[in-house]
């Protein structure tokens, strides 16, 4: 049987020193590539902390992580920006694009910081992504000259210009409106299906949470729920209209 791509191993993660806060208590779990996850939880449950460990940006106090096998604790700082930028991807709520740039440039920035310098077989990858999310015509423009929801599709474009195998994505949907969130969703799916890229998807929103095929819900950091989701086929209008998922 083939490892997971990542897998936590009675993780814990506490804050402060002289007063010490657990935050995460003994979580564990793994995720599959290709698969297709929602991370939900009240505010204050641990989400966002989970969410830095699994992406590698900070270290659990105690337990493992594991990415495609390898012990991410026995690596140095420098070995883990390599693995993290070269296997994670992320989208944030708030597209965190650089202002200055174009949005071919942004989507340019993970590769460049990669490999140090830029070159053809570069820009026309993320001419290729920003095609696909339907920007060709703004690739050109500076971010700051997008709607909210052009911006989130240069950020998606950008978390899978290193085609990592896990993009991490952090209330993606959140700050947009229905519509152009449900675009943003509907793009997340494609390159899950199509690239069988994996996803995590931390939502407040029950509605997306429904459409990914699996729930995990965090309540003061502790797993208390690891369920099967829907079929990815919800259709937004109907069942906002019959109140299925609330406002």
């Amino acid at each position: 049987m083939d490892d997971p791509l990542l897998r936590l191993e009675d993780v814990t993660k506490d804050y402060g020193e002289r007063v010490v806060t657990r935050v995460l208590h003994g979580i564990s779990f793994t995720l599959s590539s290709g698969g297709f996850t929602a991370l939900i939880g009240p505010s204050g449950s641990g989400k966002s902390t989970l969410l830095h460990l699994l992406g590698l940006l900070d270290r659990p106090t105690s337990g493992r992580i594991l990415l495609r096998g390898c012990d991410t604790g026995e690596l140095g700082q420098h070995a883990l920006g390599r693995l993290r930028g070269r296997t994670i991807g992320f989208v944030f709520q708030f597209h965190h694009l650089l202002p200055a740039f174009t949005a071919v440039e942004n989507v340019m920035m993970p590769i460049l910081a990669d490999r140090g310098r830029a070159d053809d077989e570069m820009r026309g990858h993320a001419i290729g992504l920003l095609e696909r999310v339907g920007l060709a015509d703004r690739m050109h423009n500076r971010v700051t000259d997008l709607s909210g929801g052009q911006q989130q599709r240069v950020a998606v474009a950008r978390a899978l210009s290193m085609t990592p195998a896990l993009v991490l994505a952090d209330e993606p949907t959140g700050n947009l409106d229905t519509q152009s969130g449900d675009q943003v969703f509907a793009l997340l799916r494609q390159f899950n299906r199509e690239q069988g890229t994996a996803f995590l998807i931390v939502t407040h929103d029950p509605c997306l949470a429904a459409r990914c095929d699996r729930i995990i819900e965090l309540v003061d950091g502790r797993i208390t729920s690891d369920r099967s989701g829907g079929d990815g086929q919800w259709d937004s209008a109907s069942d906002r209209r019959d109140g299925r998922c609330g406002d």
